[in-house]
């Protein structure tokens, strides 16, 4: 049995080391390239430029984020402009979500960026290793 003073052998401290290290890229990333723009807020942008005119609801499971506070998130890229939320027609305590021209040209701008960092999170892997880590852990998450 594992001892549990022994930190590096438990997944849990291991886990939130990884997204210590993860948010500190992120955030060093965007800073260098002059954007405040959060990993959460990110993932909101990319996957409303998937599917444009999802309620906040929907963008909260997207993202698996708690649909208690992605009202915020969405109201923070609301005022940096881009997000634009709008009233359902069908359901009027829905907001339907769209990305504005420039939530999209930001987007696009920072999608190459995003991407390439994904390798420094993962820094001390091999491409293999990257790839065997990424199938463990959707497979960790799908229980």
């Amino acid at each position: 049995m594992t001892s549990t003073s022994d930190l590096t052998e438990l997944p849990g401290h291991l886990i939130r080391r990884l997204n210590q290290r993860s948010t500190a890229i992120f955030q060093d990333r965007m800073k260098e390239a002059g954007h405040d723009l959060t990993s959460v807020q990110f993932a909101a942008l990319d996957m409303l430029n998937l599917h444009p005119g999802t309620d906040q609801a929907g963008l909260a499971t997207m993202i698996a984020y708690d649909r208690a506070t992605i009202g915020g998130v969405v109201q923070r890229l609301e005022q940096k402009g881009l997000v634009a939320r709008q009233i359902d027609e069908n359901d009027r305590r829905a907001r339907r979500l769209t990305l504005t021209p420039a939530g999209h040209k930001l987007l696009m701008q920072l999608s190459p960026m995003v991407a390439a960092l994904q390798a420094e999170i993962l820094g001390n892997l091999s491409d293999a290793e990257r790839a065997q880590f990424i199938n463990l852990a959707k497979r960790a998450i799908m229980g």
